[in-house]
């Protein structure tokens, strides 16, 4: 099948034997029209090179005459041949990296983002071979991100969607009754599913740039006092303690309230899960190098240090995670959106400790 390269002047079909655009298309006519537009200025060049050396012999033999004229004369065409010789070695040496990199070019606009181009040639031409392996390089690294979030997709919406098909058939075939009971399983499958829809959602965002931070003066103890109230309940179901532990002296943070909200809820889910039989969360809110502090400590399982170099990549979830592998991700981002920053450290059997570091603005600041 024919490829598609980019020309001088615009799109055009290439074939794959010499990368000619295929006749009778706009882009043969142009070509054509190139090389027409070469050969006539390598004539006029060749006619003015041819000019000035018959000016150049003719001054010559009127001024020496004889043998010497005889000399030049003979020694004229050879030292044209070597000087054609040397323009044109050096010309084609020059034009070789130029032609892989746009035979490479037209293989990355086919899809193909594991092509390379070899440096050679001029600085100039190894700068530019530089920044397309680069570009190349992103494009593969960004492909193949892609292959894997639709693979992981699959995976995370395949068992929520295999949970509802399997209670509605039994409930279709009257195996289970209609009830409160597998009406309200059908409602929390579709509530992971929804749930996991909207984290993708707010991914994308933040990957496009286009996350929208409604900034306002907040008060971070406060928020966090109120996130950690939420869940007072639902830890001492699990015999969980929780405390929130703050100096009491910050100034307020100007920040998106509901998206620190949910990176706090985020970890506080995390954390409930990490102590299936129970321990303490401790939320510590305070000043540190950079601006404000929040930590986030559970006497839970732990994370061994193979686990944790990867906790913050998509869809990682750990021997003992039920949720979707998402949540540090987001949260991690939704800090850096801030201008922050998020750090976790934790020992197998020791509990884990999340750090989130805000930079303090002031109200006035935040104006």
């Amino acid at each position: 099948m024919p490829r598609r390269h980019g020309s001088w002047n615009g799109p055009g079909e290439w074939s794959y034997e010499g990368d000619w655009p295929r006749p009778g298309t706009e882009a043969w006519q142009g070509f054509g029209r190139r090389m027409l537009l070469r050969a006539v200025l390598f004539l006029a060049f060749v006619l003015a090179v041819l000019i000035g050396v018959v000016v150049l012999i003719v001054t010559v033999v009127n001024e020496v005459g004889g043998l010497t004229a005889a000399l030049i004369i003979l020694a004229t065409p050879f030292a044209l041949l070597m000087l054609a010789g040397i323009v044109g070695r050096s010309f084609f040496r020059s034009w070789r990296p130029v032609r892989r990199l746009i035979e490479a070019a037209g293989a990355l606009a086919d899809g193909d983002y594991s092509v390379r181009v070899d440096p050679s040639g001029s600085a100039a031409i190894r700068s530019v071979v530089a920044s397309f392996n680069d570009m190349a390089q992103r494009l593969e690294t960004a492909d193949e991100q892609r292959r894997r979030l639709l693979a992981d997709l699959g995976h995370e919406l395949r068992t929520p969607l295999t949970v509802v098909r399997g209670e509605i058939e039994a409930m279709l075939d009257g195996v289970h009754e209609i009830d409160e009971e597998h009406l309200r399983l059908l409602m929390n499958e579709v509530t992971v599913m929804e749930r996991l829809l909207e984290d993708l959602r707010t991914l994308s965002l933040i990957d496009a740039g286009r996350l929208e931070l409604h900034r306002e003066p907040t008060d971070l103890t406060a928020l966090v006092e109120d996130v950690a109230d939420g869940y007072r309940r639902r830890a001492s179901e699990a015999a969980v303690s929780v405390a929130v532990r703050s100096t009491g002296d910050l100034p307020e943070l100007v920040v998106d309230p509901v998206r620190i909200r949910e990176v706090l809820t985020n970890l506080v889910v995390n954390a409930l899960r990490a102590m299936p039989d129970g321990g303490e969360l401790v939320f510590r809110v305070g000043h540190g190098p950079t601006g404000a502090v929040v930590e986030v400590t559970d006497t839970g399982t732990g994370i061994g240090q193979d686990e944790l170099e990867h906790v913050f990549d998509r869809f990682h979830k750990g021997s003992t995670s039920r949720g979707s592998g998402l949540g540090l991700t987001i949260s991690r981002d939704l800090v850096v959106a801030h201008g922050g920053s998020m750090a976790l450290r934790s020992e197998p059997g020791e509990g884990t400790t999340v750090r989130i570091e805000l930079p303090t603005h002031t109200r006035a600041a935040g104006a």
